[in-house]
């Protein structure tokens, strides 16, 4: 009788949820092998056996986060029926949720990470150049609907989002909102600037 494999992907995926609780818990720097076997209730080997260190883990984690967010977002922007201003609404809606799920948590842990480790590098810049990319290609749209974008071209527009983006979750990491500083709210109010162009009224 053939063996079956012992590699079950139920394992892994529980190993994935188990590494985000614990990054979200202790950081990139206190995240132990062994602290996420636990958490998963599996022996240390099935780390290893699954993603061959901790850092195969962590990757394999944010690859499998971002690939379901960019899903969703790419969905969000080929709603038709949604005008641009409502798409940025919705993705400052999906924010608040990405906050809550750990997966800016695990992205910015990942970004300081990625200054001294070449491999994690390598992985985060593919992963935020699928936003890049994406972004880019809703501006292109935006200004086939809606004329030039001011002084900005699509790429530059597809920089300034994701500056924000990316700038507005680490200042929210460090607690900058709770010291008075509007860091989300504010990026609510550029959907405003938005619906000027298209001729809408603001969001009260």
């Amino acid at each position: 009788m053939a063996r079956a494999s012992a590699k079950k992907p139920e394992t892994g995926a529980s190993l994935l949820e188990a590494a985000k609780k614990v990054l979200r818990r202790n950081g990139y720097a206190g995240l132990s092998t062994r602290d996420v076997a636990a958490e998963a209730g599996v022996p240390l080997s099935q780390i290893h056996y699954h993603f061959g260190s901790k850092q195969g883990m962590v990757l394999a984690l944010f690859e499998h986060l971002n690939a379901q967010l960019l899903d969703r977002q790419n969905a969000l922007v080929g709603d038709t029926a949604l005008s641009l201003s409502e798409q940025w609404d919705r993705a400052c809606d999906y924010l608040d949720d990405d906050i809550e799920s750990g997966y800016v948590r695990v992205l910015q842990e990942l970004i300081a990470a990625s200054w001294a480790d070449p491999a994690v590098a390598k992985v985060i810049r593919a992963g935020i150049m699928g936003w890049f990319d994406l972004i880019v290609g809703v501006a292109r749209r935006a200004e086939s609907r809606l004329g030039r974008l001011g002084p900005f071209s699509p790429e530059e527009i597809g920089a300034f989002a994701a500056n924000v983006f990316i700038g507005a979750e680490s200042l929210y990491l460090l607690g900058i909102d709770k010291k008075g500083t509007p860091v989300r709210p504010v990026l609510r109010r550029i959907g405003d600037l938005i619906r000027l162009a298209e001729g809408a009224p603001s969001r009260k």
